[in-house]
């Protein structure tokens, strides 16, 4: 992403580094606390970060999209069977979604499919429940889709936390700063669809396969395809590039929740992923996109200065989270 230098010339740090997570676990405290200052250096610029070390295996997430893939691949008659709204438990089809629409910007909506899913435990509450709880839809039509998920996500859960865990301590906060409110959290999970031309037809001006947006959870945790109508990152130096990609990489972005709850010193990572490119218009892409999210009532309140930078009204993180929601549903 950083312009070539010569041998001689130092190399910047890249706005978006590359984490191991294993030296994070097993190491001595300076190599520790090494990885956490890279960390915070990483969120203050650009809200993103790579993370390899997580030990996922390849091949459950390359089932999860093998299983997907046939889902989307059926007739549309098949599919808005399971159709549902943002924030709901099944199939969001063409048109259902404009994400711009949270930055204000009243965009084309978004060229892709997604298959959505979330929180598979019931509260003890029964308000919650009506909120943010319901029994996820599993398509007939892809058989293997639900095990595969399942596992997924309880890999994507543990994770989570490992990550919350990174950035408390990055913050030189409490190890449990943050994974404390993760007793019974919602999460969202997207199996997200991008077509090509012959599917979604020509992109119309300002139009995206995702429109510009940052996320409103906590942590984000992307598996994505490398491709040229793929994602794109915004920091102030920069403006909008290419992600870094790695294969055996996760993107992982913080959301405006965990930016409000820090008090602004770390940045909700803007980004977008672009329509499908002009030199390979039948381009298909598919991520698997987790959206962290934390137990329902969390109050959050800023962390305080020097660490933080603005000390935002406490509040409620999912009535926030709702009405995020609410902004991008196309009507």
């Amino acid at each position: 992403m950083s312009d070539p230098t010569s041998a001689a010339a130092p190399t910047a740090a890249p706005r978006i580094p590359t984490i191991d997570l294993r030296p994070w676990l097993s190491g001595d405290p300076d190599t520790r606390a090494a990885i956490a200052r890279t960390v915070d250096e990483a969120l203050q610029t650009a809200g993103f970060l790579l993370v390899t070390g997580h030990g996922v295996d390849p091949a459950l997430r390359a089932g999860v999209r093998e299983a997907a893939r046939a889902f989307f691949a059926l007739p549309a008659e098949v599919k808005e069977r399971y159709a549902v709204k943002v924030g709901g438990r099944g199939w969001l089809g063409p048109g259902a979604e404009a994400n711009g629409y949270s930055e204000g910007t009243e965009t084309p909506p978004d060229l892709k499919e997604s298959l959505s899913f979330a929180t598979d435990e019931p509260f003890d509450d029964p308000v919650v429940d009506a909120e943010w709880y319901a029994p996820n839809v599993w398509p007939a039509e892809a058989p293997e889709l639900r095990a595969l998920c399942e596992e997924y996500l309880g890999r994507m859960g543990e994770l989570e936390k490992e990550l919350l865990t990174l950035l408390g301590d990055a913050l030189g906060l409490e190890p449990d700063f943050f994974s404390r409110h993760m007793d019974h959290p919602t999460y969202g999970f997207n199996i997200n669809w991008y077509p090509g031309i012959e599917v979604v037809g020509e992109p119309e001006p300002g139009q995206f396969r995702i429109g510009p947006h940052t996320d409103f959870g906590t942590v984000t945790i992307l598996d994505r395809q490398a491709g040229k109508g793929g994602l794109q990152v915004y920091t102030d130096d920069g403006g909008w590039e290419d992600a870094p990609f790695d294969p055996e990489a996760f993107t992982i972005n913080i959301g405006d929740l965990m930016a409000r709850w820090t008090g602004d010193r770390w940045r909700s990572g803007r980004h977008r992923v672009l329509p499908p490119p002009a030199d390979a218009p039948a381009e298909e892409l598919m991520s698997l996109v987790y959206f962290g999210e934390c137990t329902p009532g969390t109050i959050v309140e800023s962390v305080p200065a020097p660490v933080g930078r603005v000390a935002y009204e406490p509040f409620d993180s999912h009535v926030y989270l709702r009405g995020q929601l609410d902004s991008i549903t196309v009507d």
